[in-house]
């Protein structure tokens, strides 16, 4: 009995002392990547809000409210498209967030500061499934776009410059997804606070409808927001409407080096509050 202790012991000593192999922050990410990629083939409801959502605002909008709408140089459904993609960009930042509370509250992340990772790679694992599950949507989008009429009328360096601005933008919308889902304790509140910032920037925008006719105050408003400035370089890049006239703001005449600023400039705001929140709350 002595000798099996003394045994076990001995082994057990062997085993602490092997080193443990030290991985980058990158590889370390990849890894909780794939974790949250197994999320989404564990749980195919998670993608509704990727694939049946944005689906159902194309079919609407095209064939409800697309007659009732004009827009100079193209169609609405070619109009509407870089509109809706915009629109699932900023909520991908809801999901990063409900996402990030979901590992907070349940003390997932208490779990992983046990292991000898770093705590950014936890972020940017985070943020990059968020990016991959966002192109989804865009995929499914895109997808439904050519099925009722919607195409690239540019060449092909200006159609993936398009999708690489989208992309850029969704990475920066995610920096606020990562402040709120850290700050805010309840789903509840991830939901309240989320919307309230998300439907003005989409629907006070020129996402869906040309901001022409809109009051002079309102039309300021929304040729100055960041996802204008988005949209309207989809649909220069794309092909997919008139450009800006000479009397709208700045951002949308210089639509794709405006968007470009948007998205540095709101990375660089919220990345500092996500990276303070984050470390409060992961030390609560």
């Amino acid at each position: 009995m002595t000798a099996t202790a003394t045994s076990m012991s001995s082994a057990a000593a062997t085993i602490r002392a092997l080193p443990v192999k030290k991985r980058s922050t990158l590889a370390q990410a990849g890894t909780l990547v794939w974790r949250n990629m197994l999320h989404i083939r564990r749980m195919p409801e998670m993608l509704l809000d990727v694939t049946i959502q944005p689906v159902m605002f194309v079919l609407l909008f095209a064939f409800v409210f697309g007659g009732a709408i004009a827009v100079d140089g193209a169609s609405y459904r070619e109009f509407l498209l870089p509109g809706i993609m915009g629109q699932t960009m900023v909520f991908a930042s809801m999901i990063v967030a409900l996402g990030l509370n979901n590992d907070l509250t349940k003390g997932i992340i208490d779990r992983f500061r046990s292991l000898p990772m770093s705590k950014a790679s936890v972020l940017i694992g985070r943020s990059l499934s968020g990016i991959i599950h966002s192109s989804l949507g865009i995929l499914v989008m895109a997808v439904t776009g050519l099925l009722i009429g919607w195409q690239i009328n540019t060449g092909f360096w200006d159609g993936v410059l398009g999708f690489v601005v989208l992309l850029l933008f969704g990475f920066a919308m995610i920096w606020l997804g990562i402040w709120v889902g850290s700050a805010l304790r309840s789903v509840e509140a991830i939901n309240g606070a989320m919307f309230t910032i998300m439907f003005p920037l989409t629907f006070v925008s020129n996402a869906f409808v040309p901001t022409d006719n809109m009051p002079p105050w309102l039309r300021t408003i929304a040729e100055w927001n960041p996802v204008s400035a988005l949209v309207q370089s989809l649909r220069d890049l794309w092909g997919n409407g008139a450009p800006a006239g000479p009397d709208t703001a700045w951002p949308l005449q210089h639509a794709t080096v405006a968007t470009i600023i948007w998205s540095v400039g709101l990375a660089a705001i919220f990345a500092p509050f996500a990276l303070r929140a984050f470390r409060r709350r992961s030390r609560d």
